[in-house]
This record gives C-alpha cells, sequence and structure tokens, in this order.
C-alpha cells in the first residue's frame, strides 16, 4: 500500500528514521489498531470515553444481575467481533516482525487479530474473547461453544449486532429488555460460574502477564505504540517505564493520548494505512 500524498509519505519517512538504527522494538497496540477490521474503538480523538459504561469485574463476580446484562449484551455484540478480520496493520506488524525489524508484541485488545495475522507470542494483557473460563472449576471454552449455549437458551433475543453495535470486548450498546427472562447458561462440568477470559475493568491484569510483559520492556530498545490513547494505565505503564529508561517511543494514533509528552515522536495517521506503507519502504532498502 502506497502513502496517497506527502504528509503521509513524510510520516512514514519519520518512522523509518526513528526504527532505522533499532532492533529490539517493542509494538503495543490498542483498539485503534482493529477499527479498520469493523471493530469499534472507546475512545473518540479527544480521548474520551463513548459508549455504555463497561462492565465492572467485582461486580460480575458479586451480581447475577450483572451477569445477565454482560452476557445478554455479549450474546449480541460477539458475533460483530467473530466475523472480524486482520486488517493490513495488523499484517504489516506481523511481516515486520518475520523480518526482525520489529521484536516483541503486546497488545491490550482482546479480539486474537494479531495472531490470525501471523504474529507469534503475543502478549495480551486484557486476555481474549475469543475463550471462556468457569471461575469455579478453571475449565476453559471456546466462545463460540458458550454462544452456542447461549442462543439455545435464549431464542428470543437475536444472536446479532449488525444494527446495534458492538464494542471492542464483544459487549453490544443496547439494553435487552427482558433480563429477567434471560437464561445465563452455567458451566457444563460442574454448574459453575462462566466469565470470558477477558480482564473486566476494576480487576487487574495477571501477574504472570505483568512480569511477562514488563521482561519484553526491559529487553526493548524502543517501544512504538500503535492505537492506543492510553488512558487505561495498563498500556500507560510501560511508556513511563520506557521514559524512566531513556528508551525512545513513538506512537501511531488519531488524537491525543495519556503519554503524548513522552513521545520522542508522534504520528497522527491511520495505521491500516502508514504500516504497510512502511513495511513496502522498508522491503525496497533491503
Amino acid at each position: 500500500m502506497r502513502p496517497t500524498g506527502p504528509d503521509e509519505q513524510g510520516q512514514v519517512d519519520q518512522l523509518t528514521r526513528f526504527l532505522a538504527p533499532l532492533r529490539r522494538v517493542l509494538v503495543l497496540t490498542g483498539a485503534g489498531i482493529s477499527t479498520a477490521s469493523g471493530i469499534p474503538d472507546y475512545r473518540g480523538p479527544d480521548g474520551i470515553r463513548r459508549g455504555k459504561a463497561p462492565i465492572q469485574g467485582p461486580e460480575f463476580r458479586k451480581f447475577e444481575a450483572v451477569r445477565k446484562r454482560y452476557w445478554a449484551r455479549s450474546m449480541v455484540g460477539y458475533p460483530a467481533l467473530a466475523r472480524a478480520a486482520p486488517n493490513p496493520a495488523h499484517q504489516a506488524i506481523a511481516e515486520l516482525q518475520a523480518d526482525a525489524r520489529l521484536g516483541g508484541l503486546i497488545t491490550q485488545n482482546v479480539d486474537g487479530l494479531h495472531q490470525r495475522a501471523g504474529s507469534h507470542d503475543v502478549i495480551e494483557l486484557h486476555g481474549n474473547i475469543h475463550g471462556v473460563v468457569c471461575l469455579d472449576c478453571h475449565a476453559g471454552f471456546s466462545r463460540r461453544f458458550v454462544q452456542d449455549l447461549l442462543e439455545e437458551l435464549n431464542p428470543g433475543i437475536p444472536a446479532s449486532g449488525a444494527d446495534i453495535g458492538a464494542a471492542p470486548d464483544g459487549d453490544a450498546h443496547f439494553e435487552p429488555d427482558a433480563l429477567a427472562r434471560f437464561h445465563v447458561p452455567d458451566c457444563v462440568h460442574c454448574g459453575g460460574t462462566l466469565k470470558p477470559n477477558v480482564v473486566f475493568f476494576g480487576d487487574g491484569v495477571a501477574p504472570a502477564c505483568t512480569t511477562q510483559a514488563l521482561a519484553a520492556m526491559e529487553a526493548a530498545d524502543a517501544l512504538l505504540v500503535v492505537g492506543s490513547s492510553l488512558m487505561v494505565f495498563s498500556g500507560f505503564r510501560f511508556c513511563r517505564m520506557a521514559a524512566a529508561m531513556n528508551k525512545p517511543i513513538a506512537a501511531i494514533n488519531l488524537g491525543i493520548t495519556r503519554a503524548d509528552d513522552l513521545f520522542s515522536l508522534k504520528i497522527d495517521g491511520s495505521a491500516e494505512r502508514l504500516l504497510p506503507a512502511l513495511r513496502a519502504g522498508q522491503r525496497r532498502a533491503w
């Protein structure tokens, strides 16, 4: 994919100069990289969150009504995530990694699109929406299996978010009318409580995942942020860490971020155009 004009070409040139002397660039991605795959992001260019308030983890575990609300909305919103495919930005990152032009990859996304594009050893800070875990016996299930259970138990609710809008975590921007009659499936092994294998708001990233991600930042010689406002601390902390270690930070993001004052380079542009153009330029240079 070639740049569309001098401004975009200039942005690609800036990224090329930033990356040229580096060999261990850690990439941190957020919801903005997946918008070209048809998955809306959480925030607008001003960094303000849009849509309905997210489910809080402690409330999900404590209250049956909250679990009903989540699973009803997720039943409608999940099909949009299941249909999504990697876009050119995901593919360019995987190719740049394969060519050893980029190093490790940390994502705040739960959509699994980096893996589908060919990236390996992806550190998923917030889990993966395509898995479900039982909070009681810890059995794991595919989200597709649980979706089938939801549709069997709730035939009156259309399992499609096409006209409603799905959030990046598979939630849907609507409130079902008949939650009292909505049935949440239990674990088929123990009858326990099912939870998507993601980190809800109000919960912390798993310690093992945090340790792995921090080690990746320690080993890197720079950080490249793609499609994240960094308003959530789980992502912002890597910018603070890189800055404290005097490691350069670049960002490709439409709109403001929480770490704008820490960047060596800030590109206000579309990752799905800039990253493939960057990849093409690297290929021609070899």
